[in-house]
């Protein structure tokens, strides 16, 4: 896997001292819902992406993208859901590039089933489904979000959300009773 540059979540101690003079509930408000969400949004992250190294990352650069927002993004419904997005928005982005930079090699299938059946898990079935469909799956089930909030957080229609969870469900379903002994 390719390095990727390691972001750190905390505010510095000059920014906050900064911030604080102009908005000390502001940045008392962040860091209240840093503590209460950041752990939450890189498990789903994780869940998501499938890749642990890269939710750290996506959930660093949401978190700061939301810090230097925070009066706007403090005003939404959904903060948690509304930092998950930009994560998962820029984890995509991430992987754009590096699929660019390093193509897999020809002889490489990237649909090939996992290799260790015998370790199936439900993490393992979950990872099976595509990006979209855990997406949705991890907002709803792991994060706990309404039909409406997960379709604001990803930005699709409700009815959107409905179908991708529905069909999500019956493969995960399915599967795990393929892989049932």
């Amino acid at each position: 896997m390719a390095a990727r540059r390691v972001l750190t979540v905390e505010p510095s101690s000059a920014a906050v001292a900064v911030h604080r003079s102009n908005s000390s509930a502001g940045v008392d408000s962040f860091e209240h819902f840093y503590r209460a969400q950041a752990d939450r949004v890189y498990r789903a992250l994780a869940v998501t992406l499938g890749d642990a190294d890269l939710a750290r990352d996506a959930t660093a650069e949401a978190m700061a993208r939301a810090y230097a927002r925070w009066s706007q993004v403090s005003r939404v419904d959904n903060p948690g859901g509304w930092v998950y997005r930009v994560g998962l928005n820029w984890a995509t982005s991430w992987w754009r590039r590096h699929r660019r930079e390093h193509p897999l090699p020809v002889d490489v299938d990237p649909a090939a089933p996992p290799t260790d059946i015998d370790a199936v898990s439900a993490l393992a079935v979950l990872r099976r489904l595509d990006t979209r469909s855990r997406a949705v799956v991890v907002c709803r089930v792991l994060l706990g979000l309404s039909t409406a909030q997960t379709a604001a957080a990803l930005d699709l229609a409700e009815g959107t959300v409905k179908s991708r969870l529905a069909r999500a469900l019956a493969a995960l379903r399915a599967s795990l009773t393929e892989e049932a002994p």
